[in-house]
């Protein structure tokens, strides 16, 4: 039998295409390639036996064009006081190798997944604000705020509602003020899209 997961908590994907992640509507790229970084901090979570509460996944990722041509490239990252038990579990979770949808598909445009890292993952979000910062010294810093009115300066507020999402069910749409990546997948993307969401995710997919 197949082993029952669980993880509900914060989550985060940044990308280099314009705010309003063209992906999610099922269209290009907005600069044809794509690359960025994705994180969820874990309120609640479990893999069988093994509890998840309180940690950390990332990954920087880079495709040379629309995701459904594959040939993507994949840096994952746990956080470092995770046991091996946990790390264990949250690879394989990100391999699509235990199930849900969201990572079986990822998993199936992923050509190259590079040495996985365990490191300290600072991680702050508030979702009603549209503010996160996901920093991995060496290898990863990005800053969330929200898109500003062009004409006004205030903050401008987009949610995206996506019924039979896998990824997420009702992203709120913000912006990159900063998008870096200084590991082995390198990217620098300021003014580019981010999605915040809550999401709960098991071995059957996403969950509301």
């Amino acid at each position: 039998m197949a082993t029952q997961w669980r993880m509900k908590g914060q989550y985060v994907k940044n990308c280099n295409c314009a705010p309003g992640c063209p992906c999610d509507f099922w269209a290009a790229p907005t600069h044809h390639k794509c690359e960025g970084m994705c994180a969820m901090r874990i309120e609640e979570g479990n893999f069988g036996a093994t509890g998840l509460d309180e940690l950390i996944f990332a990954a920087c990722y880079h495709w040379p064009g629309p995701l459904h041509e594959g040939n993507g490239t994949l840096q994952p990252y746990v956080l470092d006081r995770a046991t091996p038990q946990q790390r264990e579990a949250l690879l394989t979770i990100m391999s699509g190798k235990a199930g849900n949808a969201w990572f079986e598909v990822l998993a199936s445009v992923v050509s190259t997944v590079l040495e996985p890292k365990f490191v300290p993952i600072g991680f702050e979000f508030d979702l009603e604000r549209r503010r996160a910062r996901v920093v991995i010294p060496g290898e990863l810093e990005t800053v969330t705020e929200p898109i500003r009115n062009l004409a006004t300066g205030d903050e401008h507020r987009v949610r995206v509602e996506m019924p039979r999402g896998m990824e997420y069910f009702a992203p709120e749409i913000a912006a990159t003020r900063v998008l870096r990546g200084t590991g082995k997948i390198r990217f620098d993307c300021p003014g580019a899209h981010s999605s915040l969401a809550t999401v709960q995710h098991t071995q059957s997919g996403l969950v509301r």
